[in-house]
């Protein structure tokens, strides 16, 4: 996955969310206008055409990004490559939170979709097919484009948008963890295919999003297997992470960020009993929120109150 801070630059900021465009961009579009070159009667058309393209794709990231906001999770930045875009959001640790999240991107698509073909359909009942014909090849190939990266993206394959909405549903049923290994499982099968597709049609372009996918899967796959792990550590009594409201692992599970010891900090009080360093957050190692361990305190009391 691209990083917002190597090889990339910054475009604009917008409702708070930084917009990047990855360098390697601007040559597969080099390379895709050129290819494409015979499909207009002036390359302008070509610009066009991958411009739009690139617009679908900025909309459908600020889908989600916007759609994470709604439900109190964060979502600052968004990276635009070659091989789509990626939103960095990071939703509440709940099933609903995560599902509208990634849910809203694909729904820009669908939003998009009566709107080119209005304006494909109008176009063409006009006559203009005919005397701009350059217009109409345009519009008629975004509105298909939007239709690719739609059908493409709600396939049932992690880290795909279907994917991972797939999992978000399997989460209300299995729980976190194990609807991240369903999820992941069933991506590897969806890679595997992926993998003999660009094969037989000896695609370069398939077998970088195959390679793409098969890391997104086993990183969420190594994620799922550690919360299997933590979810059969015994609990610590009398604290509550105030994000996800689950309680701490009883264990030296935390790393002092200066002398580097292990130790448990619900014991200490957040200070580290090696070097003495006090602590002002403390993580959930469910969740991964920062919280202050007074917060901690207050949330497990929570429920007992009302």
């Amino acid at each position: 996955m691209p990083s917002a801070r190597q090889g990339s630059i910054h475009l604009f900021r917008f409702s708070g969310i930084d917009v990047f465009l990855h360098f390697s961009w601007f040559l597969v579009a080099a390379y895709e206008i050129q290819t494409r070159k015979g499909s207009y009667s002036s390359v302008t058309w070509n610009v066009l055409e991958y411009l739009a393209l690139f617009l679908i794709v900025l909309v459908h990231e600020f889908g989600h990004a916007l759609a994470c906001r709604q439900v109190g999770g964060s979502a600052n930045q968004i990276v635009l490559w070659p091989l789509g875009g990626v939103a960095y959001v990071d939703p509440p640790p709940r099933p609903g939170a995560t599902l509208w999240s990634i849910a809203a991107g694909p729904l820009v698509n669908v939003v998009i979709l009566p709107v080119l073909w209005i304006v494909v359909t109008l176009i063409r009942s006009s006559g203009m097919a005919s005397t701009s014909p350059d217009l109409y090849a345009l519009l008629r190939s975004v509105f298909w484009i939007n239709v690719g990266l739609l059908v493409f993206n709600i396939l049932p394959i992690y880290p795909l948008d279907g994917g991972q909405i797939l999992r978000s549903l399997l989460w209300f049923v299995l729980g976190r963890a194990r609807s991240l290994m369903v999820a992941t499982v069933l991506g590897l099968i969806g890679v595997a295919a992926f993998i003999g597709l660009a094969l037989w049609r000896q695609d370069l372009w398939l077998g970088a999003i195959a390679l793409f996918m098969l890391m997104n899967c086993w990183s969420g796959l190594q994620q799922a297997r550690a919360l299997l792990r933590l979810a059969k550590i015994p609990r610590r009594d009398g604290f509550a992470c105030p994000t996800c409201n689950t309680a701490p692992p009883l264990g030296e599970y935390w790393t002092c960020g200066k002398c580097g010891q292990a130790f448990d900090t619900f014991q200490t009080h957040a200070v580290c009993p090696h070097c003495s360093t006090q602590f002002a957050q403390t993580k959930c190692l469910d969740c991964g929120r920062l919280n202050p361990m007074n917060d901690w305190m207050v949330a497990a009391l929570a429920p007992t109150t009302r």
